[in-house]
């Protein structure tokens, strides 16, 4: 009996599968998208996060700082002071912790003036010329943004040196006067012109700056301050905070007593106490909010009382008289509620809850409002401020304004934010371009953390902050938070998602089970041919910068 023959399976091919259309057989296809991580929209200045630490992760510091500096000329400033609202929106914080992105900052920031890095000079020079009011961080960040664009820009500060608020507001032992000088030495180097000691008097004075040159930027900061009704006139021992800070950080603190009480609860009344600390006072601090509703930083309320500050939270001032050579302050405790969409807040005193103590001294910190009198009649005011919208632009012919004379969000990085969208709509109208839609086009939303394939990432512990000891801060000059050393930073760096960022791993080429994804170029393409849509490629993307899209036949 012969044998039979043995039958081919019929899945057996010696040939190519690409006969199989199986591309027919999905609802969905996967794409390769760029989509911001949340930590870019949180930024004050709309910062490429992801994209400058990428660079760092591999070392290339340089390439870390040109992109970091896109947006923001102050990474070691910023790497400082930053209330870092990007660290809150980071999606490592739903993992394990958010990412050290201010320190990182910082790193690239401190590396860049320890090289003498600085900013590459405008590619070709512009006939324009702008006026910029106002040397602090708005203003030097337009006149930086403004000046690489090839714009002729002449800076106008009162005062005898630039800063702003950066100088004469932030003590050293926050920002260190050597890292200041540095990045605002590298922005006037790129051709600004600068003139200290010119102050905006009058309108008069404005209306022929304004006539001299093609636009203004006014960003002439708060100074005018905040009086409370309890502190009358002829008290002894009453001082404005802002001027407070402003002595020390010349190095001539007034002398006060030996018991000095700060009133306010922001970063300028943390820092006033502190620095009365460091000038040898008994400090103590009066605020209207419960401390974790302070809107001082949580790390600086936390050193001031490190530094032997005594906060009294929930409470206000009622009374104060004078006694002696000093002061006899009453107050009550109240129940604080924040203001909401914009309304007041509110301060309710709580019944037999008063308090009696004495004080030599009383420093004010609860705010500051414009000097709007040169520009009474040309400018539109809002309230107590210039009346400004997204870009900066007041609606009166060739003038922007920014930084704290149009808002109230008094962070040094908001300013800085506000300084570039002014100057790049400034930009825009001196060459005759109408502003860019935000609306045009698709824009992809933020990655969410349930679109990074988190396990690729392993847990790892944020950098620990780095701060000298509490006995070492009597020294008003040295800064009491600490950098990172390279290893840290390093370490951090490869911490990040890069989020909605393609890293170039082939995930989706290894775990296609169609081969329907190829390399093609720098990128992917997905064979339409081929792909079922079963979505595998956008499960194990590590960084969420694949989606599925849906396709109606």
């Amino acid at each position: 009996m012969s044998a039979l023959p043995v039958a081919v399976p019929p899945i057996w091919t010696t040939g190519s599968t690409e006969v199989f259309k199986t591309g027919t057989w999905r609802a969905a296809l996967p794409r390769h998208i760029q989509a911001p991580s949340p930590c870019h929209p949180a930024c004050p200045v709309n910062g490429d996060i992801a994209e400058w630490i990428a660079l760092a992760r591999q070392r290339d510091w340089r390439g870390a700082f040109d992109v970091l500096t896109r947006h923001n000329p102050f990474p070691a400033i910023a790497g400082r002071i930053c209330h870092h609202p990007c660290e809150a929106a980071c999606n490592r914080a739903g993992f394990d912790e958010a990412l050290s992105i201010c320190k990182l900052e910082r790193f690239v920031g401190d590396t860049a003036i320890a090289a003498g890095w600085g900013f590459v000079p405008p590619a070709a020079e512009r006939p324009g010329h702008v006026a910029v009011v106002g040397g602090g961080p708005a203003g030097l960040s337009a006149a930086f943004q403004l000046r690489r664009l090839g714009w002729c820009v002449t800076l106008f500060e009162a005062r005898a040196e630039l800063g702003g608020l950066m100088r004469h507001g932030i003590p050293p032992y926050r920002l260190a006067r050597d890292v200041l000088d540095a990045e605002i030495a590298r922005i006037v180097a790129l051709g600004v012109e600068v003139r200290c000691g010119a102050p905006l008097s009058s309108s008069t004075d404005f209306e022929r700056l304004r006539a001299g040159h093609d636009a203004v930027f006014v960003a002439v900061g708060a100074a005018r301050v905040k009086r409370l009704p309890a502190l009358t006139d002829g008290l002894p021992g009453v001082m404005d905070g802002a001027a407070y800070l402003e002595a020390c950080n010349a190095g001539r603190p007034p002398a006060l007593g030996h018991h000095v009480v700060v009133i306010g609860g922001g970063s300028a009344a943390i820092d006033a106490a502190r620095s009365a600390r460091r000038a040898g006072h008994e400090v103590t601090m009066l605020a209207l909010e419960r401390r974790p509703q302070m809107p001082a930083q949580r790390e600086e309320i936390e050193e001031a009382l490190e530094e032997g500050i005594a906060l009294i939270d929930g409470a206000m001032l009622d009374t104060a008289t004078a006694s002696g050579p000093g002061l006899r302050l009453e107050g009550r405790r109240v129940r604080f509620e924040p203001g909401l969409d914009g309304r007041p807040f509110s301060a309710v005193p709580l019944a037999g809850s008063g308090f009696t103590f004495a004080a030599d001294a009383v420093l004010t910190s609860i705010g500051q409002d414009p000097d709007l009198t040169p520009f009474d009649g040309a400018l539109p005011a809002r309230g107590a401020l210039l009346a400004a919208d997204e870009s900066g632009a007041t609606g009166s012919a060739g003038v922007w304004a920014g930084g704290d004379v149009a808002s109230m969000a008094r962070f040094v990085t908001q300013a800085v934010g506000m300084g570039k969208r002014a100057a790049l709509d400034i930009h825009r109208h001196l060459l005759g371009e109408t502003a860019v839609s935000t609306d045009a086009g698709e824009t992809e939303a933020v990655v969410p953390l349930a679109a990074i394939a988190s396990w690729y990432h392993p847990k790892a512990p944020r950098a620990a902050a780095q701060v000298r000891l509490p006995s070492e801060r009597h020294r008003a000059a040295l800064e009491v938070q600490l950098g990172l050393e390279i290893e840290q930073a390093l370490a951090e760096a490869e911490r990040c998602f890069s989020c909605g960022t393609c890293i170039h791993c082939d995930n989706c080429v290894i775990y296609c089970p169609d081969m329907a994804v190829r390399r093609a170029g720098d990128g992917y393409e997905v064979l339409a041919d081929y792909c079922k849509g079963c979505g595998l490629c956008v499960r194990e993307c590590p960084t969420g910068s694949m989606k599925m899209v849906e396709e109606r036949r």
